[in-house]
């Protein structure tokens, strides 16, 4: 859905006209419901909080102002996981979290798991801000204004987090294993 067409969208669910918001639900289920479900590796509490995401966003549309929906909707779904870990499983650390369905999915398509989990164990020593710029830039193929808006950081902060992270892991993993991370997922 091209920019226009959402900004038109959004002014009319601002406007009462609800029925709208069906046609940003269809723009961005499948991208929120994967995006939880890589925090979670949970097919019913990824369709629960996905749910409660959408639920909140049409609750709220009418507050909305940025100048990005999908950033706004993605920073709705991470304070739901994030809710989610704090109100049920009070012994485990979201940020900690580092059992991806993503890396479950590579391991049944490529040949080379070696690298897969070089580079699993790569991210297991990253600090959590570090990992989930990663993981939302990765994974989650954001773009480095939409991970500014997620996490409240300038898109410069963000982009240099990232340029560190891959730095650093220049010293900890193979050469092969940072191309895998970067171009490979």
């Amino acid at each position: 859905m091209d920019k226009l067409k959402e900004q038109e969208l959004i002014k009319k669910c601002q406007e009462e006209d609800l029925d709208n918001f069906g046609l940003l639900y269809d723009a961005y289920i499948e991208k929120i419901f994967n995006f939880i479900y890589y925090r979670t590796s949970s097919q019913e509490v990824a369709e629960d909080l996905t749910s409660q995401t959408f639920f909140k966003a049409l609750k709220n549309i009418s507050k909305f102002q940025g100048q990005y929906f999908s950033a706004w909707l993605f920073r709705i779904a991470r304070n739901t996981v994030i809710d989610h870990y704090r109100t049920s499983r009070p012994v485990e650390d979201i940020d900690n979290f580092t059992d991806l369905k993503a890396f479950k999915d590579l391991e049944k398509e490529t040949d080379d798991k070696e690298l897969l989990s070089e580079v699993k164990k790569a991210l297991e020593f990253l600090k959590p801000e570090q990992k989930e710029i990663v993981i939302m830039r990765v994974w989650d193929e954001l773009s480095y204004k939409e991970i500014a808006e997620i996490t409240g950081k300038s898109e410069a902060n963000c982009k240099m987090i990232f340029s560190r992270v891959v730095n650093s892991l220049r010293h900890k993993v193979s050469f092969p294993a940072i191309l895998f991370l970067l171009f490979s997922l």
